[in-house]
């Protein structure tokens, strides 16, 4: 008999270790749905953007976040208001200020109860922040991947062909968010005791994809994985 949590695939890690591209694809090797959650975070930072909404003001910020709504449809797309947002939510301002709109508690409350109904059906892999620590400390598979803050410069501006823009730039803004992510006072960034910590430094993501699918394949709704 599954116990809560046996469906639940948990990655959680810092930001520029590659948790997006390990986890779609061992949602796809599973069969599961993917639960981007940083995304999420990503959409409302868009939405207060545009809305010129100081996050500091947390009246002003309440009320935006009562008239919005955030989905993720099957097949990886952000939907912010009905809107299909994906491409415009991946810039690093917007990435910065998910970052900073992350560490208060009417943005958490609610982007974390849309991800705990979501969890509800099982079979899902949640990549993010604190999955395996808040979100489904329940999870019975829990991943936490890690690398150097040169490593995961290097991946993040080549992800995002930055071109001229100094990779030491790329380093100092992962200073800030790591800074901002395990010192928060809300739910802040740390493996969960029970995660395997991967550090994924000299790992490639189709290592770090297979390992983790080593540890989860028995999940697999796809039949025999072997």
């Amino acid at each position: 008999m599954k116990r809560d949590g046996d469906n639940i695939v948990t990655i959680d890690g810092p930001s520029g270790v590659g948790k997006s591209t390990v986890a779609r694809r061992v949602a796809d090797l599973l069969g599961f749905s993917c639960l981007d959650t940083g995304a999420m975070y990503r959409a409302v930072a868009l939405k207060a953007s545009g809305a010129e909404v100081d996050p500091r003001d947390s009246a002003s910020l309440s009320r935006l976040l009562s008239k919005t709504t955030v989905e993720l449809s099957p097949e990886g797309h952000v939907f912010l208001d009905g809107r299909d947002v994906s491409e415009l939510i991946r810039t690093e301002a917007i990435s910065s200020l998910s970052s900073e709109l992350a560490e208060l508690a009417e943005v958490r409350e609610f982007l974390i109860g849309i991800q705990r109904k979501i969890g509800e059906g099982g079979n899902i892999v949640a990549e993010g922040r604190d999955m395996g620590t808040y979100v489904f400390p329940g999870a019975k598979h829990k991943f936490y991947l890690d690398a150097t803050v040169a490593e995961r410069a290097k991946r993040r501006f080549l992800q995002n062909k930055r071109g001229n823009f100094p990779i030491s730039d790329v380093r100092d803004e992962l200073r800030r968010r790591d800074r901002r992510d395990t010192l928060r006072a809300e739910n802040p960034l740390h493996p969960a005791p029970d995660a395997v910590v991967i550090d994924t430094t000299r790992m490639s993501a189709e290592d770090v994809i297979a390992a983790i699918f080593l540890r989860t394949k028995n999940l697999s709704m796809h039949g025999d994985s072997n």
